[in-house]
């Protein structure tokens, strides 16, 4: 029973790698990965890149809003900058497959999704939303990331 277990979760594991890049790349293939926006270099090794482009994902750092304004201006905000960031590296808001909604205040929630609602296309993401605790970084009302395929 413990081999059964194990293959299955092995042949899970496998699966789940390849398709985030983290497997053994295939023959004549490359498992490069291509940084498409900026790198933000407050240190000499930066601290994260804000795009990368990785076997036919794209995959978005979180994008927040840092000015004073309410969770409608702050989501607008957000999904525009992940939007010209898509399209920069080759994809699009349609193409988006996985989203994560960081709250400062979860009362925020159906503000949020009035301004998120239609976004993506007529087949939005699979998307998880939490209240961050202890609130977003730079005062941000809400923060958003997202793995998208290639067009």
């Amino acid at each position: 029973m413990k081999t059964n277990r194990r293959s299955l979760f092995k042949k899970i594991s496998l699966g789940l790698a390849g398709l985030f890049g983290a497997g053994v790349a295939k023959a004549g293939t490359s498992a490069e990965k291509e940084v498409t926006g900026t790198v933000v270099m407050d240190q000499e090794i930066p601290l994260f890149s804000s795009a990368i482009v990785h076997n036919g994902f794209v995959f978005i750092a979180g994008k927040g809003a840092h000015f004073e304004g309410d969770i409608k201006a702050h989501t607008k905000h957000v999904l525009d900058e992940l939007q010209k960031e898509l399209e920069k590296a080759g994809s699009s808001m349609e193409h988006v497959v996985k989203a994560n909604v960081y709250l400062n205040d979860l009362k925020d929630y159906k503000a949020m999704n009035e301004v998120f609602r239609g976004r993506f296309g007529k087949k939005p993401p699979v998307r998880t939303t939490i209240a961050a605790a202890g609130g977003i970084p730079g005062d941000s009302l809400v923060e958003i990331d997202c793995i998208a395929v290639l067009k």
